[in-house]
């Protein structure tokens, strides 16, 4: 079963991107929101998930929607991922021990696939 059903409100945060800017919640109000979660920064899979979501972005801003994407590795590590492939949406770093309860996989690994999920606004 999904950790965050359908048309449910996400819960309030407030993390750095990789330059450094806080994201509120906030910051988001009456837009639809997906946050992507994936293993680790410049591997090719989640090369090409973020890559993917960096090509339906003139899409997803048709809809005024605004994609996150959460994984563990630093803000650098983030920065230069960004920077390298032209990612212009957040990146944002948790702390690998974190990732079991954000992905609400329960695991303790990083390197398992990752859920995607979207808030409405």
């Amino acid at each position: 079963m999904p950790l965050v059903e359908p048309g449910r409100k996400a819960p309030a945060f407030s993390l750095p991107d990789q330059e450094g800017r806080t994201h509120l919640l906030k910051d988001y109000a009456g837009r639809p929101v997906i946050v992507y979660f994936y293993p680790k920064d410049d591997t090719p899979g989640c090369t090409k998930e973020a890559c993917a979501f960096r090509d339906a972005l003139p899409d997803f801003k048709k809809g005024k929607a605004a994609v996150l994407g959460v994984s563990v590795l630093d803000t650098t590590s983030k920065a230069r991922f960004a920077r390298k492939h032209k990612l212009t949406f957040p990146l944002w770093p948790i702390p690998s021990t974190r990732w079991p309860t954000a992905t609400g996989r329960g695991r303790k690994r990083a390197s398992t696939a990752a859920p995607t999920w979207g808030w409405p606004g």
